[in-house]
């Protein structure tokens, strides 16, 4: 295998600097023109004299940090050739199971669709094109509550723009987010205003990608939320808003229910809306309460199907999550447990097995999703040997994220065609009370900002244009 070049710290710091702009100072002269004029030693002393500012250099100039440990540091992916190397090896040396004694999917993920997407994956799929696109985005580690967290940060040109953090769920990552950034943090290049432009923080959450792994208990959803909330202020951020789908939507509840002043609203498109009768007669198994709604309803037999037969992956996460060891020693047995999603071709998971198969599957289409994306997402899972870790946040979540939120603040909630359910807007104005926006895609299912990014896009420009201070 051909060798890559060495990694240059220095001309990593300097395309930062080019890419948010950097420190107003050296805007022209860290030009192309003028890097390439520059003398190592002249450069050396500029970064030297520049690192933590340049660190910083795509948040507002508000942010200071207070104390060593709250420093942020950029950071640069680079997988070795190594760890490359061993997961083809891991992938041919896969020992398969027997097929399925059924004609569909009702088993879990057919052998026949794991053998394919595994052969792809040993032979022609190639790690480094995702990297290079991580790695051309501004990504930094920040030590919070003792854990170091993920982040990439990218600041639109309009000053002006709307901070959003955006938060990912399992078994998703960052990598659900690439598509959606050029949308926010450039608008008016995707149909939409200058005026509706985002400055977009999207960290990965403990135990995921490249955030620490904890090494103790209690990092549930509200601690987590707790992080977003001092990295927010880390960044300088004095007026932001706050976007979950999975794991993101408790996540970002959790931030709406602690309210910081700088928190204007939140949007998810998953919302805990079930009203507890609701959930008392899906536990159980009774028949729903009399005098539902016809969307009420349709809600309620969703649910009941997804608590009856779709739940198993989540039970044994949120139980036993250490007896998924297996997940980090096979790549293959990780592909399955991270495709199934305990569904396979209904929802949430049947957008990503279209994309791997390259047809529609059962009338849930992968949208924007493509076989490479789902595979960059497994990898970065593999690569990073957080298949366990991310596990653990089932076990760790003492929140029920069915019931209703409960959220002040304002609210908003896009409420998705291939969702696991569809909240219907009498519940979701109930579990939050100042909503302040409420609309039913017409496409799009649980993965909706990478299946749907242009869509998902636009619904948070509408969904966050009440917040906006006027101009």
């Amino acid at each position: 295998m051909t060798a890559r070049p060495a990694w240059n710290p220095d001309e990593w710091l300097i395309e930062r600097l080019e890419y948010g702009r950097g420190l107003t100072c050296f805007d022209t002269f860290l030009t192309r023109k003028g890097r390439s004029m520059m003398s190592q030693t002249t450069r050396r002393s500029l970064l030297a004299a520049s690192a933590a500012a340049g660190a910083m250099s795509l948040a507002p100039s508000a942010v200071r940090a207070t104390s060593a440990g709250d420093a942020i540091r950029p950071f640069k992916i680079d997988v070795p050739d190594e760890t490359l190397a061993d997961l083809r090896r891991r992938l041919a040396a896969t020992r398969w199971p027997d097929k399925e004694t059924v004609a569909d999917e009702s088993q879990g993920v057919p052998l026949a669709t794991l053998q394919q997407l595994v052969l792809y994956w040993q032979t022609d799929y190639d790690w480094r094109k995702v990297e290079a696109r991580l790695n051309a985005l501004p990504q930094f580690m920040t030590e919070i509550d003792g854990l170091d967290i993920h982040f990439i940060h990218v600041r639109s040109k309009d000053e002006s723009a709307l901070p959003l953090i955006v938060t990912h769920g399992w078994p998703g990552s960052v990598i659900e987010q690439l598509k959606i950034i050029d949308p926010l943090t450039n608008p008016a290049a995707h149909g939409g205003s200058v005026s509706d432009a985002f400055h977009l923080v999207i960290p990965s959450m403990p135990g995921y990608g490249y955030s620490g792994k904890p090494a103790t208990t209690g990092w549930d959803p509200s601690r987590i939320a707790r992080a977003w909330i001092t990295l927010m202020r880390r960044l300088g951020y004095e007026r932001y808003v706050a976007q979950g789908g999975d794991w993101g939507s408790p996540v970002s509840n959790e931030m709406g229910k602690l309210a910081p002043p700088e928190l204007l609203g939140i949007h998810v498109n998953l919302p805990g809306v079930v009203p507890p009768e609701i959930v008392k007669a899906l536990q159980s198994g009774d028949p729903p309460p009399t005098g539902l709604s016809a969307d009420e309803q349709h809600a309620f037999d969703q649910l009941r199907l997804s608590f009856a037969k779709r739940r198993a992956y989540a039970q044994i996460m949120g139980t036993r999550p250490q007896t998924l060891s297996g997940l980090a020693d096979s790549p293959a047995g990780l592909a399955a447990w991270l495709l199934d999603h305990g569904d396979g071709y209904a929802q949430p998971a049947a957008a990503i097995t279209s994309a791997v198969l390259g047809r529609t599957i059962n009338g849930h289409s992968a949208g924007d999703l493509t076989r490479d994306d789902v595979l960059d997402n497994i990898t970065l899972y593999w690569v990073t040997n957080s298949a366990i870790s991310s596990a653990r946040l089932y076990w760790e979540n003492k929140i029920n994220l069915y019931l209703p939120a409960h959220v002040a603040i304002p609210a908003a909630v896009t409420v998705f065609p291939g969702e696991s359910f569809q909240a219907p807007r009498s519940w979701t104005a109930r579990a939050y009370p100042n909503l302040i926006y409420f609309h039913q895609a017409d496409k799009g299912g649980h993965f909706a900002a990478w299946e749907q990014p242009e869509l998902f896009s636009a619904e948070l420009r509408a969904a966050f244009r009440p917040l906006r201070t006027p101009t």
